[in-house]
This record gives structure tokens, sequence and C-alpha cells, in this order.
């Protein structure tokens, strides 16, 4: 495989701190795009990646750091806004994805790998529509493009285990809106693995590929096996739609935001693939149970040393 110039937009992400070592194992050479690169110095320690702080929303800004890149590779995504209005995804989706395609227009650099998300454009949610929107302008753009629509990410870091996890070691009753909603896992490795590859085969120029991992749960399953991997008894308690509306506002004004009214809207659709995107690139989709319970295998070290000291 011949080695690329590549830049990363939201490289310092949670994707992204997955994506970019698994770049630079194939031999490229890498430019993370960051606010602020002192917080994530152990990127920068990897041999041929450049942490270089910049404002990716600054067209004259990108197409000086875009110069001579063989790539783009475009992570930049938020799940939820400042406010309620959708400005903050059309920034973050629509208005960065359009700055980014004139600036690749503007520097010759002629191939695109743009994250998405599952379900991108049904429903009535600012996120899912503004996935959309971006999408729509990468692909009637002139550039060699892949798009990935993966399900909710698990991995060390996500926000979904590990988010989960910290409330309920602190929440005896996990009041759960939308507790039926059904997601399809997929494990960020995996996820870093679909993008290298395409990089390395022309045929996904052009290809949009939806990534699930090899289960469908649903939420309040996740939540009830977040809690046995933490070793928590926990009541989680399914809230009815209309209790699951007032949790969401009430939501909006807590710190995190761990739910927002646009974070419901996106949980009245299912997300799960109709076609097997990491298949289709010949990966072979790694199981939760492979994965998860390393995550929280600290908690079980301190649980046998709590169940040592009582004796």
């Amino acid at each position: 495989m011949k080695a690329q110039k590549i830049v990363v937009l939201g490289g310092t992400g949670f994707v992204g701190r997955h994506l970019v070592p698994r770049l630079q194992r194939d031999g490229h050479a890498i430019r993370v795009l960051t606010r602020n690169r002192d917080l994530h110095r152990e990127l920068g320690v990897l041999p041929r990646v450049a942490l270089v702080n910049a404002d990716v929303h600054d067209r004259a800004v990108l197409a000086r750091e875009l110069a001579g890149a063989d790539a783009v590779v475009n992570l930049v995504g938020i799940l939820n806004e400042r406010g309620s209005d959708g400005a903050g995804f059309r920034k973050a989706h629509v208005e960065l994805t359009r700055t980014l395609l004139d600036a690749c227009a503007g520097t010759g650099v002629s191939r695109l790998l743009q994250m998405s998300a599952l379900r991108a454009g049904e429903g009535t949610s600012h996120y899912l529509q503004t996935r959309a929107q971006a999408e729509a302008l990468v692909q009637s753009s002139p550039l060699a493009w892949t798009i990935f629509r993966p399900s909710v990410i698990f991995g060390d870091g996500d926000g979904l285990f590990s988010r989960f996890a910290a409330l309920l070691r602190i929440a005896p009753v996990l009041p759960l809106a939308r507790a039926r909603a059904r997601f399809q896992p997929v494990y960020v490795g995996d996820v870093a693995e679909a993008f290298a590859r395409a990089l390395a085969h022309p045929h996904t120029h052009g290809h949009t590929y939806e990534l699930g991992g090899p289960r469908v749960i649903e939420l309040g399953e996740i939540v009830r096996w977040t809690a046995r991997m933490i070793g928590k008894r926990r009541i989680v308690l399914p809230l009815p739609d209309a209790l699951g509306r007032v949790q969401a506002l009430v939501g909006e004004w807590l710190p995190g935001k761990p739910i927002s009214r646009d974070n419901l809207r996106s949980l009245q659709l299912d997300s799960v693939v109709r076609d097997d995107g990491l298949a289709a690139l010949g990966i072979v989709a790694t199981p939760m149970e492979a994965v998860v319970p390393r995550l929280f295998a600290g908690d079980e070290r301190q649980r046998d040393l709590d169940s040592y000291r009582r004796g």
C-alpha cells in the first residue's frame, strides 16, 4: 500500500484516538487538526503524526493545512448542541463540511472520508437531519468520497458503556427514556479498520457503508448489562414517552446534557443496519462480549480486593 499524506479533522475525539494510530501503522503521514494540541500529546508522540492547532471552521486555515495532502478524513460531529434550534448541529456538520469541500477544491485534495450516522436523514432530530445534509454536500462534490454510517460505537473511552457506568455507580435507580430502542453497537477498532481499508481500496469511492456489530440489543439491556459489568445491583426504570420527554427537557439543563430532546428524537428510530458495511469491506465484526468486560476489569479487581478485606 502506498503511504499517503492524510489530514484528519476531529482526530482527537473518541474515534480519532483509535483511527490515527491505525493509519500510522500503515505508514501514512498524518496531520491532526485540533483546537488544543497540548491536551492530546499522546497522539503527537506517534511516528509520522503531527498535531496542529487549527480552527477547522476557517477556510483559509483549512486550505493551508490541506496543502499537499492526498486525502482528508472528517470525523467532526456532536451529539448535543448548546441551544436547541439546530444551529450547533448545522455548524458542526453542514457548514464545516461545506468549508472543507471548498478547501479541498482550492488545494486539489481529491479524496474524502466522511463520518456520518446510521439513519441520517430520517426522523426529525437535528442531529440526523444535519448529518444527511452534510452527506448530500459530499455526494454532490467532484471528490472521490466514502461515507460511513455507524450505529452507536463502543470501546475504550466511549460515550455508551462508560457513560452509563458512571451514572450507575451513583444511581440506585436509573429512569430510562426509550428503553426499547434498538442498537447494533459497533466496535471502534472495526470502525477504524473500515476507514483504513477504504483509504487503501479505490473500489470504495462513491460508496456509503453502514457499520454495525454482530448483535442487536435494546437500550435497556445495554444499561442492565453495564450494571452487571461493574458489579452493581441497579433498577432500570423504563419511562413512558410522556415522562421520557420530561426527562429529556430536564436533561438539557444538567451538566454534560446526559439526554436532550434531540437525543430523544433520534431514539425514535432503531439504529440497526440494513446493509452490512463491515462485511463488504472484509471485516469480521467484533462482539461486545469480547471487549466490554475488559473496559471494567478494574471494577472487578476492586470487588475482589474489597471481598478480601472483608475476610
